[in-house]
């Protein structure tokens, strides 16, 4: 099943690239953390990517078009596209524009950054953040049982790792409020240490001397494997 949802009032469609994406956030929060697809169903040319595995088993990480897992011991580790996917969120990453975050940042303000590089608040957003930072700190969620708790439960049990001073790269979606449920509200974002050594949601991040935001919006989404969210 494909379903396509374009921001209202959203950019030309010749212009941006469409976000590929599995499942969407309403699913779940139903809560249902089955599989909907492979992720081979959105990999195929999409370089920048983030979601979750089947039954919640650990975080997504797609840069540069590799895909990485990590899972709750905070090690990365290269995947292929046959993992099934209750939530994942691809693109062709061409950013439109970049520009310098002021050291000293902190990642909770980064929403107000993008919304005005990219003049909006509204539709799909994707973003890159890249550069050392001072105080990082990322998470990863361990494999849900069924029956499945709420989203907020599993979250709780989380692993959290504290990855204090690193170079890193970090990559997601800023979702407006007219694509409610169709991604995480707001900015999510995951990431990877430069070394690839350790990585995850993005929990907490403050900007370095030389952190570089790149943005892209997206002229709408095409999901599968899930009905649409409605608006």
């Amino acid at each position: 099943m494909l379903t396509l949802l374009a921001p209202l009032g959203g950019v030309q469609a010749d212009a941006q690239s469409w976000v590929q994406q599995i499942g969407t956030y309403s699913y779940l929060t139903t809560p249902d953390y089955d599989g909907l697809a492979p992720l081979s169903s959105v990999l195929a040319g999409q370089t920048l990517g983030l979601g979750t595995f089947d039954h919640l088993d650990g975080e997504l990480v797609i840069i540069g078009g590799e895909a990485y897992r990590v899972s709750t011991d905070g090690t990365p580790q290269r995947i292929n596209g046959s993992r099934t996917t209750p939530f994942a969120e691809t693109i062709r990453f061409t950013p439109d524009r970049s520009g310098p975050v002021s050291p000293g940042t902190p990642c909770s303000a980064l929403l107000p950054v993008v919304n005005a590089l990219v003049a909006s608040d509204t539709g799909i957003v994707a973003v890159r953040v890249r550069g050392t930072f001072t105080d990082l700190v990322t998470r990863s969620v361990a494999a849900q049982p069924e029956p499945y708790p709420a989203l907020a439960t599993a979250v709780a049990g989380q692993t959290v790792f504290p990855l204090g001073a690193r170079t890193a790269v970090l990559v997601g979606f800023r979702t407006g409020p007219d694509l409610a449920g169709t991604g995480a509200p707001g900015l999510h974002l995951h990431g990877l240490t430069k070394d690839r050594s350790a990585g995850g949601h993005v929990l907490s991040c403050v900007a370095g001397p030389d952190v570089q935001l790149s943005v892209q919006r997206a002229a709408g989404v095409q999901i599968i494997g899930s009905a649409a969210v409605s608006r």
